[in-house]
């Protein structure tokens, strides 16, 4: 499915580097990932809202520092989808028909649920972000693919960290 927003260019010439139809393919998938940051983000925070247990205070305090992450993220996402001559997505239910990360049907039982919930997440972000990466490559938009390479090293240490809770 795509995300209809994609196909609405602005009306100002973009020249930089990367031909209109390659711009295109970038925000399309640069748009789903947005989708995927952005219910990450969501989950991130319903689970800080609620987490208890145990590790109530390092897990509460974890997950305020990874939302506040994500949200920068998706502002950065979205404004390279801008720079790109596209406009982004930015409701709901665009993001939900085109995520890779899924919404829970209801908050899990434990805080230990919710860790394995948001490392399996950033291990789903982590290889969408390589796939964007690669199209932006083939597009030779190294700034897109510039802003991947990030991302996947912000998932794949927050899956670590996530990770090491469950030991």
């Amino acid at each position: 499915m795509t995300i209809s927003t994609v196909n609405l260019v602005d009306t100002e010439t973009v020249d930089i580097g990367v031909k209109q139809n390659q711009r295109a393919k970038v925000a399309e998938h640069l748009s789903k990932f947005l989708a995927s940051t952005y219910m990450l983000y969501m989950k991130t925070l319903y689970y800080h809202w609620n987490v208890t247990g145990k590790q109530f205070n390092s897990l509460h305090a974890q997950f305020d520092s990874q939302y506040n992450e994500l949200h920068a993220a998706g502002d950065s996402i979205a404004e390279r989808i801008r720079a790109l001559g596209h406009f982004a997505p930015g409701t709901l239910k665009a993001f939900t028909q085109v995520s890779q990360v899924s919404e829970d049907d209801e908050l899990p039982s434990t805080s230990e649920e919710m860790v394995q919930n948001l490392m399996k997440d950033h291990e789903i972000c982590s290889l969408e972000a390589r796939k964007v990466m690669k199209v932006a490559q083939d597009a030779e938009d190294e700034v897109t693919a510039d802003m991947m390479i990030a991302r996947m090293s912000v998932h794949d240490e927050t899956a670590w960290m996530l990770r090491a809770f469950l030991e």
